[in-house]
């Protein structure tokens, strides 16, 4: 099989007009925004396609897109979906969001397992919600003590635990266990649980459990924006545990109106057709992760790197180069790419990566480097870093 990451010339990806290839000066090497280089899912492009010359360009309407993941959810991971407990959404974070306002009162919390992805943090701030930490173990896995102490300081001011499985930065899955652990705990102290599920089609090894199905007071979202491609067509999907019925009803019916029409279409394809497609992805990924863990090796041993269990992004431990900064600290802001190593690779080295003190406590002389890209990009960026590591 040949890697789908090699099928991209980089002159064709130079020409690209999303965030990726054009927000920094062209001799910059982008490893940092979520999206992979890759060319769609045929099954995706028809879908599209098909819909422009029958000019299906109107609003979205029906359950189609909470069907279409019902049956893959059944089939990936033998997961029962009750489609009457899914509200369609624009995308991932704006279901958080909405959620958050739902769950939560105004100045209410937000607990968050730090380093975590970065507008988990800037969304609760923008709900006017006060973000509360509860930072992974040292292992990158949940820290069930750190969450119930979390818990039990903002249970009384109304909270919510918002998780991310598979965990972004780190490539974490969480098990069924640390799942209904966590159900457990946030029972005991009456707080509900938002599971940010966006990356869960991109496991390699790991089982994936999904929180809605250990909780039923909990809620899942999800999308095939990332495991497709997809973020330029913007839909997502809340999923809701037995118990949520009254919940999702009660969300403004505005909330709704956010998704467009030939993106669930795209979406729908993805999942239903793009499957065969998905695992030719994951195995191109498959390659890029060996490949990067040798270039490390050889080019880079200063830098440390635990391969995750799922996604396409790398959280890489910079604390040991010569780039490290003795003054990194977390920060609740999203500072993106200027701060700790990642300043220093950029400026030295012309390459982009995510700075990982904007991911919270955990995060500092980190970075978040993504995979989802040509072999030989990769090589390139990692030797460049290695020069000044």
């Amino acid at each position: 099989m040949t890697n789908p990451f090699e099928q991209v010339p980089l002159a064709d990806l130079r020409q690209r007009t999303s965030i990726k290839w054009r927000f920094f000066e062209p001799d910059v090497l982008p490893m940092w925004v979520a999206e992979m280089d890759v060319l769609p899912a045929e099954a995706v492009t028809r879908a599209v396609h098909d819909a422009m010359l029958r000019g299906d360009t109107g609003y979205p309407f029906g359950t189609g897109y909470a069907e279409a993941f019902a049956r893959f959810a059944h089939d990936r991971w033998g997961a029962t979906v009750d489609v009457p407990r899914t509200v369609l959404v624009s995308d991932v974070m704006m279901g958080v969001f909405e959620l958050i306002r739902l769950l939560t009162p105004a100045s209410g919390r937000v607990i968050v397992t730090s380093p975590v992805y970065p507008p988990f943090h800037a969304y609760s701030v923008h709900a006017e919600r006060q973000v509360v930490e509860a930072p992974l173990g040292a292992d990158l896995r949940l820290d069930l003590a750190a969450i119930e102490e979390a818990l039990a300081a903002s249970a009384e001011a109304g909270a919510v635990l918002l998780i991310c499985n598979p965990h972004n930065p780190t490539g974490t899955v969480h098990t069924r266990a640390e799942l209904e652990a966590v159900a457990q705990l946030a029972a005991r102290h009456g707080v509900r649980v938002i599971s940010d599920e966006v990356h869960a089609p991109l496991l390699f090894d790991a089982e994936f459990t999904p929180y809605w199905s250990v909780d039923p007071r909990g809620f899942s979202i999800t999308s095939a924006s990332k495991a497709w491609n997809l973020a330029g067509l913007r839909t997502a999907l809340i999923v809701g545990g037995a118990e949520t019925g009254a919940d999702l009803g009660s969300m403004a019916e505005v909330v709704s109106h956010g998704p467009a029409h030939l993106a669930t279409i795209a979406h729908v394809a993805a999942f239903d057709e793009g499957r065969d497609w998905l695992d030719d992805v994951l195995g191109g990924l498959r390659e890029n992760r060996a490949l990067l863990q040798r270039l490390l090796a050889e080019h880079a041993p200063s830098i440390a790197w635990r391969p995750g269990e799922a996604t396409f992004l790398a959280w890489l431990d910079c604390t040991g180069t010569r780039v490290a900064d003795p003054h990194s600290r977390a920060d609740a802001g999203y500072v993106g790419l200027s701060a700790g190593p990642a300043k220093a690779f950029l400026e030295q080295a012309r390459v982009g990566l995510n700075a990982g003190e904007a991911f919270g406590t955990g995060g500092e002389n980190h970075v978040r480097f993504n995979l989802g890209t040509r072999p030989d990009v990769i090589e390139a960026a990692v030797k460049r870093m290695g020069a000044i590591a």
